[in-house]
C-alpha cells in the first residue's frame, strides 16, 4: 500500500458521525417520506436533470478521487475504470430512468422497443432491453442484453408486471437505509436511485468507510434531493452501521457487501446468529434486499480457436479477474477449462503472459493480504506469477480435482488477485458444457453472475444444446463472450442474484437493483457480445464494429475513452463519435 493510500485511509477513518447527527438525518427523511410518494413524475424528471448536471460538474473530481484512493496514476490507462464505473455509469442510469419515467407519464407503463418481447419454445418470456437507441447500436455494436422473466409471466401479462409502483392507488412512505459498497464508485448512488424511483422510498445512504471520500461528491450530486429532505448521507464504521440497522426510523435496508455482513444484520453474531439461522428466526424483521457477490465462474468452451483468439480471450479473462484490482463482486474467481482440449495449456499460458504485462496495483481494499494468505494456506502450491514488494501477489491456483465440493476456492470469494483454474471432462463440447453447468450450479457458491466464452462456430454446432445450457445456469446475469460487469453497467438490465434465496441461505442475495425498465418478476439477464473484436470480426464474417472494449485492463486509451464517454452521455451527438471510435480502435 502506497503512502498516499495510507494517508487517505487515515483520513477516512476519521469520518464518523454522532448518533445525534444520524438521528437528525433519519428525522428529516421520516418527515418527507410521504411527500416523496406524492411528487409528480414531472418533478422527478426535473430532479434527474439536476442530478445529470451535477454529475457532469463533479465527474473529473469523482474519477480523480477514485484514482488517488486506489493508487492509480491519473495518466494511466487504468484510470479509465474510474470514469466508466463512476460518473459514466451514473449518467447512463439517470438517462435510462428518465426515459422510463417519461413513458410512464404518457401511458402509465415503461416503454419497450418494437418486437422486443419473445417467447422461448418452453414458454418463457424474454425481453430484449439493449440496444434501445441508435447510439447504443453505434457505441456498443454487437452487444445485446435480454431479460428472462419468471415462469408466471406471459407475453399477455408482462406489461402489468412493469412499473407497478406507479399504478398503485395508495402509497405508504418508507425510509430505506442503503449500506454502500466500498469498491465500485457507482454502486451506492445507483442503489439510492433504485430505492427512490422503483420503490418510492426516501433514502439514507451510509457510506462505506473504504470509499467514504466519495461522500462529499455524492452530496453534490444529490444536492437537490438532500435539500428537499428525500436523501441524506451518513458516515462511520461498524458501530454506526449497527446503530442504523436497528434504528426505529429505518423501515427497509439494502446492502451490497458480504454474506457475513448480511447475516450479522439479520440474525446477530456468534452463537445467537447460529441459533437464529437454524430456527430461521431473524433478529431484524425489516425487509432486507441484498447483492452479496459470488464465486464467479468463467466457462471456456472448446472450439476452433486461432492464436489470435487465444490472445484476445486471455486479455478478456484477465480483465474479468483484475478489473478494479480484482475487488469486484463479479470478478472471475474460477476459470473452468476443458480437460480434453488441445488449446487449454496455450490459453493458460496466454493468461499468464497478459497478467505479467499489466501494471501492478495497490491492494487498496482492506483485508486483501489476509484473504491472499488464507488462499495460500489452503493451496501452498499455488503458482505465484509475481511477488511485488508493496502489494499482494498475483497468483493462480491449479485445482484439477473439480469433485472437491468443499474446496476452499469453490466456496470462498477471493476478492483479490488470486484466480483458480479447474478442468472438467467431456468427450465433446456438448458433454463438457453440460458438466460445466452442473458444476457451477451444484458446487460453486453464489448465483450473481457467470461468464461463458465460446466460439461462434461452436454455438452454431451446439444449437439448441447451447440454449439449453444457458437456460439451465442458475445465475442472475450470464455473459456470453462478455463479462457480467457489462450487465452491471447497462442499467436496463436487472442486477442481482438468481431468485429463490432465503434469509437463512442468502448466498448472493435477494432482490434486484438498476432495472430501469422496472420489471417486477425477472429471473436472469443474458448479455452477449462478439467473440471477435473489430476489425478482425469483419474478416471472420461477423459484421460487428465493436473493437477491444474500453473496460479491458489492456486497453491503451481507456482513460481518454472514459472521459469522452462521460462527455458523450452528458450531451450526445453524432459529431462526438469519430474521436470516440479513433480512441477505441487505438487499443
Amino acid at each position: 500500500m502506497t503512502s498516499e493510500v495510507r494517508e487517505l485511509r487515515n483520513q477516512q477513518s476519521s469520518m464518523e458521525q454522532t448518533t445525534d447527527t444520524m438521528d437528525h438525518a433519519i428525522a428529516i427523511l421520516q418527515q418527507h417520506k410521504q411527500e416523496w410518494t406524492e411528487v409528480p413524475i414531472a418533478q422527478k424528471l426535473a430532479y434527474l436533470k439536476q442530478l445529470e448536471y451535477n454529475t457532469g460538474q463533479v465527474a473529473e473530481e469523482w474519477a480523480k478521487a477514485g484514482c488517488a484512493a486506489k493508487g492509480i496514476p491519473e495518466n494511466s490507462p487504468l484510470s479509465g475504470e474510474e470514469w466508466d464505473s463512476g460518473p459514466w455509469s451514473m449518467l447512463y442510469a439517470l438517462k435510462r430512468y428518465g426515459e422510463t419515467l417519461t413513458a410512464i407519464a404518457k401511458t402509465g407503463y415503461p416503454e419497450l422497443k418494437n418486437n422486443a418481447v419473445h417467447v422461448r419454445s418452453d414458454g418463457q418470456v424474454v425481453v430484449e432491453v439493449f440496444p434501445q437507441s441508435v447510439y447504443d447500436k453505434l457505441l456498443f455494436n454487437g452487444i445485446t442484453a435480454k431479460v428472462w422473466m419468471q415462469r408466471n409471466v406471459t407475453k399477455e401479462n408482462l406489461r402489468e408486471t412493469m412499473g407497478t409502483w406507479y399504478r398503485q392507488k395508495e402509497h405508504i412512505g418508507k425510509v430505506a437505509l442503503v449500506l454502500g459498497a466500498g469498491n465500485i464508485a457507482s454502486i451506492a448512488p445507483l442503489d439510492v436511485l433504485y430505492k427512490l424511483l422503483a420503490e418510492g422510498q426516501t433514502v439514507l445512504l451510509k457510506m462505506n468507510p473504504v470509499n467514504d471520500y466519495l461522500g462529499p461528491i455524492f452530496e453534490k450530486v444529490f444536492a437537490p434531493l438532500i435539500r428537499d429532505g428525500f436523501v441524506q448521507l451518513a458516515y462511520g464504521g461498524v458501530e454506526a452501521g449497527k446503530y442504523l440497522c436497528t434504528h426505529s426510523g429505518i423501515e427497509e435496508i439494502h446492502i451490497t457487501g458480504s454474506a457475513n455482513t448480511h447475516d450479522a444484520i439479520v440474525f446477530g453474531v456468534g452463537e445467537e446468529q447460529k441459533a437464529r439461522k437454524s430456527r430461521n428466526e431473524p433478529a431484524n424483521m425489516r425487509r432486507i434486499t441484498s447483492e452479496l457477490g459470488n464465486v464467479s465462474p468463467t466457462i471456456v468452451v472448446p472450439g476452433p480457436w486461432s492464436e489470435a483468439d487465444l490472445r484476445f480471450q486471455a486479455e478478456h479473462i484477465v480483465t474479468q479477474k483484475m478489473h478494479n484490482g480484482g475487488f469486484n463482486c463479479i470478478a472471475s474467481q474460477v476459470l473452468i477449462l476443458p480437460q480434453q482440449w488441445d488449446k487449454t495449456e496455450g490459453l493458460l499460458q496466454a493468461i499468464k503472459d497478459v497478467v505479467k504485462k499489466t501494471p501492478l496495483r495497490a491492494a487498496y481494499y482492506p483485508g486483501a493480504r489476509q484473504r491472499f494468505s488464507a488462499a495460500q494456506l489452503a493451496h501452498p502450491d499455488m503458482e505465484i506469477l509475481e511477488s511485488p514488494q508493496d502489494s499482494v501477489p498475483r497468483a493462480i491456483i491449479h485445482q484439477k480435482d473439480y469433485t472437491q465440493i468443499n474446496e476452499f476456492c469453490f466456496q470462498t470469494e477471493a476478492f483479490g488477485s488470486v484466480l483458480t483454474e479447474t478442468r472438467l471432462p467431456g468427450e465433446d463440447a456438448a458433454a463438457y458444457l453440460k458438466n460445466a453447468v452442473e458444476f457451477c450450479n451444484t458446487v460453486l457458491w453464489g448465483t450473481l453472475g457467470a461468464n461463458i466464452i465460446i466460439h461462434p462456430q461452436t454455438i452454431k454446432a451446439l444449437s439448441a444444446q447451447f440454449d439449453d445450457a444457458v437456460a439451465a445456469l442458475r445465475y442472475g446475469t450470464i455473459a456470453i463472450n462478455a463479462w457480467t460487469g457489462v450487465g452491471f453497467l447497462l442499467t436496463q438490465a436487472p442486477w442481482g442474484a438468481y431468485p429463490g434465496h432465503s434469509l437463512s441461505d442468502i448466498q448472493s442475495g435477494i432482490g434486484v437493483v438498476h432495472n430501469s425498465l422496472l420489471f417486477d418478476k425477472t429471473e436472469k439477464t443474458v448479455i452477449e457480445a462478439p467473440f471477435y473484436p473489430y476489425p478482425r470480426s469483419f474478416a471472420k464474417g461477423s459484421f460487428t464494429i465493436f473493437p477491444k472494449p474500453p473496460w479491458f485492463v489492456t486497453h491503451k486509451h481507456a482513460a481518454s475513452l472514459g472521459k469522452k464517454l462521460v462527455q458523450f452521455e452528458l450531451r450526445p451527438s453524432i459529431g462526438k463519435l469519430p474521436t470516440l471510435f479513433i480512441d477505441a480502435l487505438r487499443s
